[in-house]
């Protein structure tokens, strides 16, 4: 690769505003609004890890603790399903988040075959702070944008999931929420 230009962006500061490392990739120049929603979705999703790396939490498992605490405690199969995640990364996310005592597994007692998951009390302790992480990036997210403008990239980006629903198909349902809910 000698005398080729270093592909990667050599200018941050100016690819977080633009959404872009200069010009997006010559083969997303058909789709820069794609390209820009997955840099926004890549850069929104490490911001979260960051803040939930205070926490002692990994993305994603914010989103299961939420679930659990509108929920209470719920069978394992129930949450698989309303998380819409492969079983084997939630039993891992569980195994982990049962690790740090945020929550409990327990034999369902209507049922002997089934898991209960449930949250303890160090996974309640976590609400607050996920709260927080939520609110702060929301805000820092939407920076300088005013009321009316946040309402309507809320408008728009809801149009633009309903566009891809059909192509996402079963695994763009939003799952919903357990029987026991």
């Amino acid at each position: 690769m000698s005398g080729a230009t270093d592909p990667v962006c050599t200018e941050p500061r100016a690819a977080a505003r633009t959404g872009v490392c200069g010009e997006p990739p010559t083969a997303a120049r058909g789709g820069p609004v794609s390209h820009t929603l997955a840099r926004v979705a890549r850069m929104h999703r490490i911001a979260m890890g960051r803040r939930l790396r205070e926490l002692g939490l990994y993305p994603g498992q914010e989103l299961m603790m939420m679930r659990l605490w509108d929920c209470g405690p719920v069978r394992q199969s129930e949450l698989i399903q309303s998380l819409g995640l492969d079983p084997s990364t939630v039993t891992k996310m569980l195994q982990r988040l049962e690790q740090c005592g945020h929550v409990r597994r327990r034999p369902d007692p209507a049922d002997r075959r089934a898991v209960l998951v449930e949250v303890t009390d160090e996974g309640l302790a976590l609400r607050a702070g996920v709260e927080g992480a939520w609110q702060g990036l929301e805000e820092l997210s939407l920076g300088g944008l005013a009321p009316a403008d946040r309402a309507e990239l809320a408008r728009l980006l809801g149009l633009v999931a309903d566009n891809l629903y059909e192509e996402a198909g079963e695994e763009g349902d939003c799952p919903p929420l357990p029987k026991s809910c």
